[in-house]
């Protein structure tokens, strides 16, 4: 039993740092957050770099972040308004916006 504890303290701190919403009151648990792990986060993991760039070292406007996911540039797909509505982009906008300004005070 020891030895499974300390393998687990042993993978938790290796781990990638994740930027966890919980550890900030401005940042609930969103609609926007379960957007962007449906639509984004298998690219953009946790806003990191991972098929597509980082997210998170980004400070674009909100409507730049939406032209992006409208129209896709590069490898990244266009997401039309049959995919993602535009009230549920502008949810992920703000998400993508609150996950930035976390990054930054870290």
């Amino acid at each position: 039993m020891r030895g499974l504890v300390a393998l687990a303290l042993l993978l938790a701190a290796c781990a990638p740092q994740r930027v966890s919403i919980a550890n900030y009151p401005e940042l609930e648990a969103t609609r926007g957050e379960a957007l962007f792990m449906r639509y984004c986060h298998q690219c953009h993991p946790n806003g990191a770099a991972g098929l597509g760039p980082s997210l998170n070292d980004k400070p674009l406007p909100g409507f730049l972040i939406a032209l992006q996911v409208r129209v896709g540039l590069g490898a990244m797909p266009a997401f039309g308004s049959g995919v993602i509505s535009d009230a549920e982009l502008d949810e992920i906008v703000a998400y993508v916006q609150a996950l930035h300004r976390v990054a930054g005070e870290r």
